[in-house]
């Protein structure tokens, strides 16, 4: 069974994440980001890509961290 792809880094503040996925060009590595936010059905933990609006200025920052991170990894190239 092949292994799942894992982003190269995880943010979180509370419910919210990034996730930073590397991926590879014959430019060399570019980064795609995904969001989402967790929550509990039951006993259950899922996950959204859906946001409230005591969820955007978490979201903001936390964008904003993911920025700075991807400028010092291109920075590294």
């Amino acid at each position: 069974m092949a292994n799942k792809p894992q982003p190269i880094k995880t943010l979180r503040a509370g419910r919210i994440q990034t996730a930073i996925w590397e991926n590879h060009s014959d430019k060399g590595p570019f980064y795609n980001v995904t969001v989402s936010r967790s929550y509990k059905e039951g006993d259950t933990w899922k996950s959204s890509d859906s946001f409230g609006r005591d969820d955007l200025l978490v979201l903001a920052q936390l964008l904003g961290a993911t920025y700075t991170f991807i400028l010092q990894k291109q920075a590294e190239n």
